[in-house]
C-alpha cells in the first residue's frame, strides 16, 4: 500500500511519461505535490523504488520507469491525477504520523446510531491529512465496497459541514443515525448513494441531513 503522497507522485510520473515520454524533473515533482523541498521527493522516489513501483534507469538523467501501478486503481485512472472520490487504502507507515481519535463505528450499510465518544486512538501518516480537524471511524457494513471501502476498514475523516457532489461523507440522518455514503444534491433534496448494487440510494430533504465530515483516507489491517 502507498501513502497519499507516494500515490500522487507515482500518478504524476506516470501521466508525464505518457504525455511526453520523459520523466519529470525533481523541481516539477516538488511543485506538483506542493512540497517545500526536493528532499521530500527523494524520500518518496526511494519509497516507490523499494516497493517495486518504479525503477531508476542507470546512467541516464531524469530517467524513471514505471514497473507497476496499484492494484486498487481502475484502468481509467492510469493516466490521470488521483481523484479524491476514488481513494485506495493508505498505509500507516510514514515516518511522520499523527494520532487521531477513533469515534466509534460508522455504518456502510443500514444507518446505525451515531457515536460521538472516543473509543480508541489510531496513528496515521500526516500525508493523509488535509486542512482542519480530523478523526477516524471504524467501517461496519458492505454498502461501499465498489468504492474500495470494506467492512473493518478505518475511515479517516476531515471534519467539515459542507461537501461537493460526489464526495463520500459522514452523514447524520435526522439527528441520530450516522452513515458513510456518497452525497448527491438534487435541488432541495439529498441522495445518499451506496457503492454496492445490493443497496438502494436513500433520498432525504436537505434539512434531514447534516454533513459531519468528508472521507480523505482509509487504513486497512490484513
Amino acid at each position: 500500500m502507498l501513502t497519499k503522497k507516494q500515490y500522487e507522485l507515482l500518478m504524476f510520473i506516470n501521466q508525464r511519461l505518457k504525455e511526453t515520454g520523459i520523466s519529470p524533473s525533481f523541481d516539477e515533482m516538488k511543485d506538483a505535490l506542493h512540497l517545500r523541498s526536493k528532499s521530500g521527493i527523494h524520500r518518496l522516489i526511494t519509497a516507490l523504488e523499494e516497493r517495486g513501483f518504479i525503477e531508476k534507469m542507470p546512467q541516464r538523467a531524469r530517467a524513471l520507469k514505471i514497473l507497476r501501478l496499484p492494484e486498487t486503481m481502475s484502468p481509467s485512472m492510469t493516466s490521470d491525477a488521483p481523484s479524491r472520490h476514488s481513494l485506495p487504502p493508505l498505509a500507516a507507515n510514514s515516518n511522520e504520523s499523527i494520532t487521531l481519535p477513533v469515534m466509534g463505528r460508522i455504518a456502510a450499510g443500514t444507518p446505525i446510531e451515531a457515536l460521538q465518544e472516543q473509543v480508541s486512538r489510531i496513528s496515521v501518516p500526516t500525508e493523509m491529512m488535509r486542512s482542519g480537524e480530523h478523526y477516524a471511524l471504524e467501517v461496519h457494513g458492505d454498502s461501499m465496497i465498489e468504492a474500495g471501502i470494506f467492512d473493518g476498514d478505518t475511515a479517516i475523516i476531515q471534519r467539515v459541514q459542507t461537501a461537493d457532489n460526489g464526495d463520500i461523507v459522514v452523514a447524520l440522518v435526522e439527528g441520530h443515525e450516522a452513515t458513510l455514503k456518497r452525497l448527491r444534491k438534487k435541488g432541495d433534496m439529498i441522495a445518499l448513494e451506496a457503492s454496492n448494487a445490493a443497496y438502494e440510494s436513500r433520498i432525504f430533504r436537505a434539512d434531514q441531513i447534516t454533513v459531519q465530515g468528508r472521507l480523505v483516507g482509509l487504513v486497512r489491517k490484513y
